[in-house]
């Protein structure tokens, strides 16, 4: 990295950094712990850069403190996913964004997940199987390694036919990523819930379908769902070490 690259790198760990803290304040512990992370890196690349020794003190400083705070999450967050009293919850404003399925969900996913389980009755209209492909989509991106997805959804019964044929064209189309679709029909399922099998389970109000409707086939938000406004709910986020059983 050149000097004329340094302003704009500082400027981005003091906006990283800013929302760790707001985030950390919140209680919303894990996805601070990501913005700490990703801070703290930036800070560490601005440091290699800096000839002046004061400056670089001064970052030196910065860059212990800020990691100090991350190990003290990591240490809480640990001792709760420990205890099986790992609660966090976020709450979704209307008209909110920056809530894109993977900025929910990234930071409860790790190297060690491979089987999923998305309870939720709405996963029959047009618009919540394309969240429902979108959620997969993510997953398939995401830096772990899943080998089932298991959905369990409420059968549209007055139209049966496109749920069936998408769920059906989904599932095949899994496959040849190396990742099974199994799908199960419930007329009585109500709660909604998402859970992986590294602990951490994941209610939404709302199910994945939080999303609101787009103006326009052509306004922000219609592509990029981190611009796509949301309906107001809210997301419990609790650790168990027996997913599997549950």
């Amino acid at each position: 990295m050149t000097q004329n690259h340094l302003p704009g790198m500082e400027s981005s760990a003091i906006s990283v950094l800013k929302r760790a803290v707001e985030l950390d304040q919140s209680g919303r512990f894990l996805e601070s712990l990501v913005c700490y992370q990703e801070g703290i890196q930036l800070l560490i690349d601005v440091l290699k850069a800096v000839n002046d020794d004061s400056k670089r003190g001064h970052y030196r400083g910065k860059i212990k403190g800020y990691m100090d705070r991350a190990e003290q999450i990591k240490a809480h967050v640990n001792q709760k996913k420990e205890d099986g009293k790992y609660h966090e919850q976020v709450r979704i404003a209307d008209d909110a964004t920056g809530y894109s399925y993977e900025a929910v969900f990234k930071p409860y996913i790790s190297g060690a997940l491979t089987e999923v389980w998305v309870e939720d009755p709405y996963i029959r209209h047009t618009h919540q199987l394309y969240n429902f492909l979108r959620f997969c989509e993510m997953l398939l991106k995401a830096s772990c390694k899943v080998k089932t997805i298991h959905l369990l959804t409420s059968s549209d019964d007055a139209d049966g036919g496109p749920q069936t044929s998408a769920l059906a064209e989904l599932k095949r189309n899994l496959s040849t990523h190396g990742v099974a679709l199994d799908l199960q029909y419930s007329s009585t399922i109500h709660d909604r819930e998402i859970r992986f099998d590294n602990g951490w389970i994941i209610k939404i109000g709302r199910g994945l379908d939080y999303f609101k409707r787009p103006k326009g086939r052509f306004s922000i938000g219609y592509c990029d769902f981190d611009l796509r406004q949301c309906h107001e709910t809210t997301v419990d986020v609790f650790h168990t070490k027996h997913t599997k059983t549950l």
